[in-house]
């Protein structure tokens, strides 16, 4: 009787550490912000194979993969209807080839495969959503190869959001593909508190759009320049770290603001250890925006492994803000940002800001150690931290600089 027992006791454990090990999100996936590109800013609904395929081909040729971008993800409207059994199918006039054939075109160019779905019934776009489907569409996406899952917030109709993206985490871990899920809840139930047990990044915010400080009314949502995103950020950085970011949305570098309204927000995604998501077309981009989206100095600020959220340290009050992110081996980035209408002189004493990370416990300290001062975008030594930093910030530009002790 005793034997039967233990059987029973050991079966029952087995049962509860296997719906444990289910319920928990894949690990070791996005241990630094995940990189790539998304369909959704500068094409909309317009998508098809052919898009797909020949910007997979220029991440490759561009430089953006050596970069570090690896994520190729068909935002809304790739649907189709579901099949008589309820399994979701690609748009047949769009997708011709299908998504797994589509899948393995990206895999052969050493990217990975993303996709989007939503918890309604139906997507944003008004096309097929998962609710109700969840274990059939993640059985699906895995069967077609998919490594990426950004799952969105319209038609939710009331749901508990805890427990709606709860479910389609289970159902991609019972598919048993790892895919990374990009959590698009808007931020309307502050995610930051309860999603990190549940998806590897979580939107803070509302859509973004392409201009520096503007917010876009739509009637019944808004969407909000890159200066309102970048505020809203405050508080949250306590709640992101490996496998766990915040997310402040798709990168608009490349859709229509000036050179310096570019350079200064890839900077500050890059400080705020965003995921670094392309949302232009990178197929027809310019020199220039290709220099922002491959400068790997920036990007290695973005994608060091303390995984640390960068902090506004100083606030000026003619619109200058010093940003500090401290990085791995002692090091820092200092990304001194002008949100004003006209260029800044700036002369920073390193020795009189004493900064001190409530939040990692880092300190900067140049009257205790020197450092060397590098500008990541000209590329150039400019010395140490002996003497001040005398420079010029143009108007919606930055300094980005990277201090490595001495």
């Amino acid at each position: 009787m005793r034997n039967v027992i233990f059987i029973l006791v050991l079966l029952l454990f087995i049962s509860v550490l296997s719906t444990e090990i289910y319920s928990q999100k894949w690990g070791s996936l996005a241990e630094t912000p995940p990189m790539g590109w998304n369909s959704w800013n500068n094409f909309g609904c317009n998508v098809d194979e052919k898009l797909i395929k020949e910007t997979a081909d220029a991440i490759v040729s561009s430089g953006m993969k050596d970069a570090g971008y690896e994520y190729v993800v068909i935002d809304d409207c790739w649907h189709g209807e579901r099949d008589d059994k309820g399994f979701i199918r690609p748009n047949p006039e769009h997708f011709p080839s299908g998504m797994k054939a589509l899948g393995d075109y990206i895999h052969a160019k050493g990217l990975k495969f993303g996709i989007y779905s939503d918890v309604g019934a139906r997507t944003c776009a008004g096309r097929p959503g998962s609710r109700g489907h969840e274990y059939q569409d993640a059985i699906t996406y895995a069967s077609w190869g998919v490594d990426y899952l950004k799952y969105d917030w319209c038609n939710s109709e009331g749901l508990n959001p805890v427990g709606a993206y709860t479910t389609m985490r289970d159902a991609l871990r019972k598919a048993g593909r790892p895919i990374v899920f990009s959590i698009c809840e808007w931020g309307t139930n502050k995610p930051w508190e309860w999603a990190k047990e549940i998806g590897h990044l979580w939107r803070t915010t509302g859509d973004i759009t392409a201009c520096w400080d503007c917010v876009e009314d739509h009637g019944t949502w808004y969407s909000n320049g890159i200066m309102p995103i970048l505020d809203k950020q405050k508080g949250l950085r306590v709640h992101a770290g490996p496998g766990h970011w915040n997310d402040p949305d798709m990168m608009e570098v490349g859709n229509g603001m000036s050179g310096s309204e570019d350079r200064a927000h890839f900077s500050m995604w890059a400080m705020l250890a965003a995921p670094l998501i392309a949302g232009n077309d990178v197929r027809n981009m310019s020199p220039a925006t290709r220099e922002i989206l491959t400068n790997k100095e920036v990007i290695a600020v973005n994608q060091d492994k303390l995984g640390i959220q960068g902090l506004p340290a100083i606030t000026y009050g003619n619109g200058l803000e010093v940003w500090v992110k401290p990085l791995k081996d002692g090091s820092w980035a200092f990304c001194f940002l002008n949100r004003s209408g006209s260029s800044i002189d700036v002369s920073f004493d390193w020795k009189e800001h004493f900064i001190k990370d409530d939040f990692s416990h880092y300190q900067f300290d140049a009257k205790q150690k020197e450092y060397s001062v590098r500008d990541l975008w000209a590329k150039k030594e400019l010395g140490t931290t002996a003497p001040p930093l005398s420079a010029t910030v143009g108007s919606h530009d930055v300094l980005v600089v990277r201090l490595d002790p001495q």
